[in-house]
């Protein structure tokens, strides 16, 4: 019974590590996820600032 007690502990603990893991990288996560929001906004107004052409992914570009 002791030994069970003990492999119970152990889990718990694991158990409760990798939540505090998974908690961390969700906060990580969020923060980086609104750096990149920030930098989308940052670079839409600077594209709309430059005078807003659209750029097409299949176009060639000016040297061909």
């Amino acid at each position: 019974m002791e030994r069970i007690e003990e492999k119970i502990a152990h889990l718990t603990r694991a158990v409760d590590d990798l939540s505090d893991i998974v908690a961390a990288q969700s906060a990580e996560i969020d923060r980086l996820n609104a750096r990149v929001a920030l930098l989308m906004r940052r670079e839409a107004e600077r594209q709309a600032d430059a005078g807003g052409g659209v750029v097409l992914g299949d176009e060639r570009p000016p040297h061909y």
